[in-house]
C-alpha cells in the first residue's frame, strides 16, 4: 500500500497485536511539504486508526536526526535534542511530539525509536560511498570522525520484542550497538571483508575534502556536505534503552560486513 495515497482503515487494523510503521521518504529525496505530510501527518493518523482498531503496540521508526546535530563529540541521550536541521529531521521530530502528546493516556504502547546510521546487507548513504571507495582501489582515509550505528538485525530483534511486551503510552529511545566507529574502522573493515587486506596508501584530509566537495557538486547537494558526514562525529547513547528493556544488541560492523561478504 502507498501511504502517499491512502492509508489502511480502520477495519483492515483489526484483530492485528501491533503496527510497525517504518514507512517514509528519507533524508534528501523529497521537498520539505512531502516530509511533513508522510513523515509526520501520515505516521499520526496511521497511529490514531491503529489505536481505534484496539492494537496494542504502535512502533514508529524515527531517527536520530529527529534530535538535530550535536556540538560537540559527546555521545548525546533522548534529552539532549537540538533545533533539526533538515527537512526529514524536522518532521520526524514533528511526528515524536505529536505521538507524545496526543497518546499520552493511551492503553496502546507507543515506541518512538530514534537509530543511527543502519548497517546491514544492501547498505546506503555513508556505507555505500565508502563501499565504493573500497572498489575502486581508493587510498584509505585520514583518521577521524566518529559515529554511533547499529545492526538491521539487531533494530528488528528489538523491534518484535517490544511487540510482544508492551507497555502502554509513549515511550522514546535510541537504538545503537554501543560502538564507536571511526572512519578509518569502517574503511579496514570494508576493505578486509572484500579480501583486500589492511590498506597501507592514504590520502591527506585536503584531497579527501576536494575529492567529496566535487562529488557533492555532482549530486548538487544544498545540505549537510558529505565530508562533514564522513569526517564529523555522531555519536549517542544507548542506555536508557538498556536500562529499560532486556534487549541487547548481538552484531557488531565487524561481524554484518563479513558474514555479507561470506567471510567466516
Amino acid at each position: 500500500m502507498d501511504l502517499s495515497r491512502e492509508l489502511p482503515a480502520v477495519d483492515q487494523l483489526r484483530n492485528l497485536d501491533a503496527v510497525f510503521h517504518l514507512a517514509g521518504i528519507a533524508h534528501t529525496r523529497g521537498k520539505p511539504e512531502q516530509y511533513e505530510r508522510l513523515n509526520h501527518r501520515v505516521t499520526v493518523d496511521l497511529a490514531h486508526r491503529a489505536e481505534r482498531a484496539g492494537v496494542g503496540c504502535f512502533v514508529f521508526l524515527s531517527s536520530v536526526r529527529a534530535m538535530g546535530t550535536g556540538q560537540d563529540d559527546t555521545a548525546r541521550n533522548e534529552s539532549q535534542n537540538a533545533p533539526p536541521d533538515s527537512p526529514y529531521g524536522l518532521s520526524k521530530w514533528h511526528a515524536e511530539c505529536d505521538l507524545r502528546d496526543r497518546f499520552a493516556d493511551s492503553s496502546m504502547a507507543i515506541y518512538i525509536l530514534r537509530p543511527p546510521l543502519v548497517y546491514g546487507p544492501g547498505a546506503v548513504g555513508n556505507l555505500d560511498v565508502l563501499q565504493r571507495a573500497v572498489s575502486w582501489h581508493l587510498p584509505r582515509p585520514p583518521n577521524g570522525g566518529a559515529r554511533s550505528m547499529v545492526a538491521a538485525q539487531d533494530l528488528v530483534e528489538l523491534m518484535c520484542a517490544l511487540a510482544r511486551n508492551p507497555a502502554p503510552g509513549p515511550h522514546t529511545w535510541i537504538v545503537t550497538d554501543g560502538k564507536c566507529y571511526t572512519l578509518v574502522d569502517i574503511y579496514e573493515a570494508l576493505r578486509c571483508a572484500a579480501g583486500r587486506g589492511v590498506g597501507k596508501a592514504w590520502l591527506p584530509a585536503g584531497l579527501w575534502y576536494a575529492a567529496v566537495k566535487f562529488f557533492d557538486v555532482l549530486r548538487r547537494s544544498g545540505r549537510e556536505s558529505l565530508y562533514q558526514r564522513l569526517f564529523g562525529s555522531d555519536l549517542y547513547d544507548n542506555s536508557a534503552l538498556l536500562a529499560a528493556t532486556d534487549w541487547r544488541p548481538r552484531y557488531s560492523l565487524h561481524q554484518v560486513i563479513n558474514l555479507d561478504a561470506g567471510v567466516q
